[in-house]
Order: C-alpha cells, then sequence, then structure tokens
C-alpha cells in the first residue's frame, strides 16, 4: 500500500484491530440472515509525511450509502456547538446578506440551518440520502455528491464560490484527500476563509481512543499533516483552535496561501507540541496496541463478572466508536443485551458485527439496569443529564475509554 498523500510505500503498523464490518452499517431483521461483509480495520502511518491511515477500506459508496444512520441533530450538545460556532463567525468575518457559505459533508443541516435563519445564502454539500433529505425539509438547499475536484470546477464555473467554506469531520472521511483539497481550493473565494474541524490524532493516541478507528475515518489527522497537504494545494491555516467535542479535536482557520492575514502563534506551538509528542518520528505510536488490548480485556472481565452476578447491564449509543469496541472484544448479546439510541433511524435494527439489538430510550425505564455502559463516552455529560432518572434509581454509569471507570456506590 502507498500512502494517501506523498505516494510513499506503507510499512509500519500502528494498529491492528483485526476484521471488521463498516461501523456505520447497521443491520434489518432480515439482514440478519444473510452474509455480512468485513473489511481488515488496521492503521499504518507514513514515514515519510507522517500521515496515518487506516490500511485496507471499501469504496466509499458503500460506507456512506443512501441509508446512512448517522444524524448530527442527535446530540444537543453538538447542536449547541454549531449555534455557538455560527454566532462567532458571523461575526469575526462580518457575514452579512452578500455572503455565501458552503458546507461539506452537511448532514442533516446541523450547522447550516443557523445561517438559513440570519438569511445567509448557503449550499449543503452531502452524499447520503436521509440526511441531505432532512437538511432540505430545513430549506437548506442541497447537492448530493461526493465533495472534491470535479465537483468544485463545477460550483465554480457556474458562479458559486464561497466566503466561508465549512468542514466538519469530514476530513478523516476523505479517501483523497488531496484531490479533496483542491477542491476547497476551487470553491474559495479569493479572502475567503475555510474552516474545518477534526479529531486530533495526538488525543487519539495519548487517551488511547482507539474506538475511533473505523472505515469511513480513512485518516487520522495532525496539525502537521493538514498543514502540509493543505499547503501543497496553495492553502494556508493562519490559526488553530482545541476543542472538546469528540474527545479532543481542532478545529483549524486558514485561507489562500497569498491571504494577508497573519498566522497567529497558535499554529506554531501546536506544531511544536505535535512533534515533542513523537507524532513526527513514529515514537507515540509504540505500545500502543498493548493499551488498547488491556482496554478489551477490562472491558470483557468486568461484563463477565456482572453476568456472573446476576448484575443487569444495558448500553446507551448506538455509535460508530462503540461497533469498534464490541466487535475488537467480541462482545456479543450474551454479555450486552441490547443498546439503546435515541435516533429513530437505528431504533429497531442490530449493530453490526454483535447483531446487539437497538431500542429507544424508552426500554430502559422498564428494564432498570444495575450498569449503564456509555459507548460515546464522547458524550458522557449530556449522556448523564438525559439518563438521570435512571441514576436517580442507582443506575452506575460505566465507561471503557481510557480505562474501564464505573460510578462508585
Amino acid at each position: 500500500m502507498i500512502c494517501r498523500h506523498c505516494g510513499s510505500r506503507l510499512e509500519q503498523t500502528f494498529l491492528d484491530l483485526g476484521f471488521a464490518p463498516p461501523s456505520n452499517s447497521y443491520l434489518s431483521t432480515e439482514d440478519l440472515n444473510a452474509p455480512e461483509l468485513f473489511f481488515p480495520l488496521r492503521l499504518k502511518f507514513c514515514e515519510e509525511c507522517w500521515l496515518v491511515q487506516t490500511e485496507d477500506y471499501p469504496e466509499r459508496e458503500r460506507l456512506f450509502c443512501k441509508d446512512y444512520a448517522y444524524f448530527s441533530s442527535t446530540s444537543k450538545d453538538w447542536l449547541d456547538h454549531a449555534a455557538r460556532y455560527v454566532e462567532r463567525v458571523v461575526d469575526q468575518l462580518n457575514l452579512g446578506a452578500g455572503s455565501h457559505v458552503i458546507e461539506v459533508a452537511s448532514n442533516d443541516g446541523y450547522l447550516l440551518k443557523n445561517f438559513v435563519k440570519k438569511g445567509i445564502a448557503c449550499l449543503g454539500i452531502e452524499p447520503t440520502e436521509m440526511t441531505a433529505n432532512a437538511a432540505e425539509a430545513q430549506g437548506i438547499p442541497v447537492i448530493r455528491k461526493f465533495f472534491g475536484r470535479d465537483l468544485a470546477e463545477e460550483l465554480a464555473s457556474d458562479g458559486l464560490v464561497a466566503d466561508l467554506v465549512i468542514g466538519n469531520n469530514v476530513l478523516a472521511h476523505v479517501p483523497e484527500i488531496n484531490d479533496f483539497s483542491v477542491g476547497i481550493k476551487k470553491v474559495l473565494k479569493k479572502g475567503g476563509t475555510f474552516t474545518f474541524e477534526f479529531p486530533h490524532l495526538l488525543k487519539l493516541v495519548e487517551e488511547c481512543q482507539f474506538d475511533t478507528v473505523y472505515h469511513e475515518h480513512f485518516s487520522y489527522l495532525s496539525l502537521f499533516v493538514v498543514d502540509r497537504i493543505l499547503s501543497a494545494t496553495g492553502l494556508r491555516i493562519f490559526d488553530v483552535e482545541m476543542l472538546p467535542t469528540h474527545g479532543g479535536s481542532l478545529r483549524i482557520w486558514g485561507g489562500h496561501s497569498d491571504d494577508e492575514r497573519p498566522n497567529l502563534p497558535s499554529v506554531d506551538a501546536l506544531l511544536e507540541t505535535e512533534r515533542h509528542a513523537g507524532l513526527l518520528d513514529g515514537r507515540a505510536y509504540s505500545g500502543f496496541q498493548p493499551r488498547v488490548n488491556r482496554i478489551k480485556d477490562e472491558l470483557v472481565a468486568f461484563l463477565i463478572e456482572q453476568k456472573r452476578a446476576r448484575k443487569k447491564v444495558a448500553a446507551y449509543g448506538a455509535a460508530a466508536k462503540g461497533n469498534t469496541l464490541l466487535n475488537y472484544a467480541g462482545i456479543r448479546q450474551d454479555l450486552l443485551p441490547f443498546v439503546c439510541d435515541a435516533a429513530p433511524s437505528k431504533q429497531g435494527k442490530f449493530l453490526p458485527g454483535s447483531h446487539i439489538p437497538i431500542f429507544s430510550p424508552d426500554m430502559l425505564v422498564s428494564y432498570n439496569p444495575d450498569y449503564l455502559l456509555l459507548l460515546p463516552w464522547n458524550l458522557e455529560e449530556e449522556l448523564r443529564r438525559v439518563n438521570g432518572h435512571l441514576l436517580d434509581r442507582g443506575t452506575r454509569i460505566v465507561t471503557a475509554i481510557p480505562s474501564l471507570r464505573v460510578d462508585p456506590l
């Protein structure tokens, strides 16, 4: 395999999670009687440009299909995060009625609806049918295609270039990341701004967030790597922020290479932090696999212990990261009878690989579990609020990453 950015041969493996189905390929009852596709789930890192990437992957059309079940609006905290961003960026960039905003991977309109309310013209680019439909129902125009150079050239030739281009949690999902970057440059006006948010590789390493590894994530990104990729296409990062979202993310701000805005000290400071942490010489990746295996073993041992003690355990959040964890650990319905999720698109289906059923959160009221395993641990604060009625009745919250943690009695 060669590096998706620089073309160098990849020799070094960072993490091996065996074989797994695509993490968002939720199953219907009929699907349970049919063969299920599993793909290798391994990470390699490039010793030339230091891009961390999945080794083998299915076609993106197989991953991001028309019934793709991830809806951003399911999380109130994420909606609030998006609304705060819009308030800030409109003020900071002085956006108004004459401005134009493009969001790549606009999902269900969770963010662009805030621009619609302000009367600012916007366009969503979203290839998955169900989420695009949800966005259009809110008055957001959507192009149902994958974004890259070809689509960007079409848009630019039609005069659809933007003062602001947004990409939240999309860079990691792009197999042809160089082509994607060229597309961003082509749809960005001269003097325009792009902002991207993506999970920070440094956090993945420091906190052993291996459950964020799944086939839909083709790349695992540092500021250094993203800066290198964007610079190669004539774009420049001039500011970076560290965010708590998704267990630790970066938000980068940038424009064309000749943009007059100066680079802020935040960029060089974080680049130096990444160098010191070993992201650019391979030191950060040694010893990662044993840490992952320890987390897996701790969780399996806990669930077996509760089964023997006849304690009731359930899970909350049919998240992709939870599927990575459960499939690598080999956890099935005998140890975890069901998972609840607030997204109607997932209820009544089954988790890929493990075939654990997904129910409405109402199920938890009658089941009254002794323990509730939070699979999207990055939403722990929100999920504690949502399940406060269970905690009042004695249910104890469990999280598995970065190590097993159980609420005290």
